[in-house]
């Protein structure tokens, strides 16, 4: 798992921050979370393969998550995409869509499948061999999702000098990597155990964008690798941040501590912030392992 952080403003393009864009690599996939206005220019300068997204999950609807999707749509309508592009959002989005490409007449050439999401429970919408995708339900000012991304189990790894050991046929391989023990010509067993090594454990990020600090994130976060939580503002603002149902550094770096996360980014950072260092000294102080996610970042989870 590889994270790239293409956008981490809020509200506007304050202090060279591009609204809100994450890219999610999972081996040879490529997962875009939430795309605000700017994504495809912050996707080009910092290298990251935008054209191989087939699935795009949206936070909520409000502009700086959202504006920069039309465009990312009609830039794959020029350059003739015919894959499937799975979209999954809070309610609204698909008729957004439908809407926009009506009065501009745009037609796309390839098809679309809009997933809107129930903001109020934890649940999976997606999955394929690799991942699953769960909602997170965040607490804003509209409906809002987070989104939780875990990896499926990997096979056990079978030790190469065990094959040559007992001259192992390919077609019992498969087989040994989900479990099986190896019977040997003499009715002999080798165990599991000694033909194989455990395989890496299964990683996870957890996506959380605008919302107000919730008890519910941190029961469904619990343990994640990597958790992503907004932290608009620092706590001289705590007011500001209660009325607009936004997060301030301290409430995200307590979440994250209460969720036992391994590492905490935070962004969205209000325009009012020439930089982070505020937000970082009030984030450590509650989570020492706290870093901002500035834009061209490239975590490897």
């Amino acid at each position: 798992m590889v994270l790239t952080v293409l956008g981490t403003g809020s509200g506007g393009p304050f202090h060279g921050r591009h609204y809100t864009a994450q890219v999610l690599q999972v081996d040879n996939q490529y997962f875009l979370i939430d795309c605000g206005e700017g994504m495809q220019m912050q996707a080009f300068y910092h290298r990251v393969k935008a054209d191989r997204v087939n699935q795009i999950f949206i936070s909520h609807l409000h502009g700086d998550h959202v504006f920069g999707l039309i465009g990312l749509l009609t830039s794959w309508c020029l350059k003739r995409r015919t894959e499937l592009l799975q979209i999954f959002s809070p309610p609204g989005l698909h008729e957004l869509i439908e809407s926009t490409a009506r009065i501009c007449n745009i037609t796309f050439p390839y098809p679309i499948e809009c997933t809107e999401v129930d903001v109020t429970v934890h649940q999976k919408v997606f999955e394929n061999s690799k991942i699953e995708v769960w909602t997170i339900p965040l607490v804003h000012r509209i409906p809002t999702s987070g989104w939780l991304f875990r990896e499926k189990p990997k096979p056990r790894n079978i030790l190469k000098s065990k094959i040559d050991e007992y001259l192992i046929p390919y077609p019992l391989i498969p087989g040994i990597k989900a479990g099986d023990d190896l019977v040997l010509p003499d009715d002999r067993i080798v165990p599991n155990a000694e033909l194989t090594e455990p395989p890496p454990r299964p990683r996870s990020y957890a996506f959380c964008s605008d919302t107000a600090p919730s008890d519910d994130v941190v029961s469904v976060i619990k343990n994640v690798d990597l958790l992503y939580h907004e932290a608009t503002f620092t706590n001289e603002h705590l007011e500001e941040a209660r009325i607009s149902c936004h997060t301030t550094a301290a409430q995200a770096a307590e979440i994250a501590r209460l969720a036992g996360v391994r590492h905490l980014l935070i962004g969205h950072i209000s325009g009012r912030y020439e930089n982070e260092e505020a937000h970082l000294a009030e984030a450590r102080a509650i989570f020492e392992n706290t870093h901002a996610a500035v834009e061209g970042l490239r975590v490897e989870i």
